[in-house]
């Protein structure tokens, strides 16, 4: 698929690699704001803005998938069809950086949320940290073995996709051991809101996983 995307910063030598994913009927330029203050924060990312492949019913707009008749039966189908070129736009990303997953962010809105979340169901592991505004899994994994840390945030006000997907998820991945951070904000709808941009860039550059914590604390093994 071509990799049409709006490069927002891209060092010599990147550390890590941050994509954003669009909604749907958008294009990669509305992702641009916060793609701009994420470059600022992390001088050292490659940050790219990624055009879904696929136009949709809006004029200048984009989609991994139609929403054209979609229902909680066929919404999952219609992800696994898209799921591939997901993937591949992702690894041709980490190539153009020289990157692996370990050293990749996936934010997405909506339903680049949605593709984002779902990707990390597919092993091996894409990236290690997801960002979902204002998504939702089509369905609840039954198992996770995500080694990364998913970050939710969604607006209370959401019309579109309710609040409600986030914080099912967060107590259902929290019981499947993922380890996951989730922000509900008040009087805000289903949109990349401002007040989600310091959250963001705090989950981004110092949240620690609670993996990483438990095995900073076992114990050293007793040397004879």
């Amino acid at each position: 698929m071509p990799q049409d995307a709006l490069i927002l910063q891209n060092p010599a030598q990147p550390a890590q690699l941050i994509l954003l994913f669009h909604g749907v009927g958008s294009n990669a330029r509305s992702m641009g704001p916060l793609g701009q203050q994420l470059a600022e924060r992390f001088p050292q990312a490659m940050v790219v803005s990624v055009n879904s492949p696929y136009p949709s019913h809006a004029p200048g707009g984009f989609q991994w998938f139609s929403v054209a008749g979609i229902t909680e039966d066929n919404r999952l189908g219609r992800i696994a069809d898209a799921m591939p070129a997901f993937i591949d736009c992702i690894q041709h990303w980490q190539a153009q950086a020289g990157l692996g997953p370990e050293a990749t962010a996936l934010i997405g809105f909506s339903q680049g949320a949605i593709m984002a979340l779902e990707s990390t169901q597919v092993p091996p592991a894409l990236a290690s940290r997801v960002v979902a505004i204002s998504g939702r899994f089509a369905q609840l994994p039954s198992h996770s073995t995500y080694p990364g840390t998913i970050h939710f945030l969604h607006g209370k006000q959401d019309a579109v996709i309710p609040y409600s997907h986030t914080v099912l998820a967060a107590h259902h991945l929290r019981d499947l051991d993922t380890d996951i951070t989730a922000e509900v904000l008040p009087f805000i709808g289903h949109e990349v809101h401002p007040e989600f941009v310091p959250l963001i860039l705090d989950k981004l550059g110092t949240h620690i996983s609670h993996r990483v914590w438990a095995d900073a604390l076992k114990p050293e093994p007793t040397k004879h």
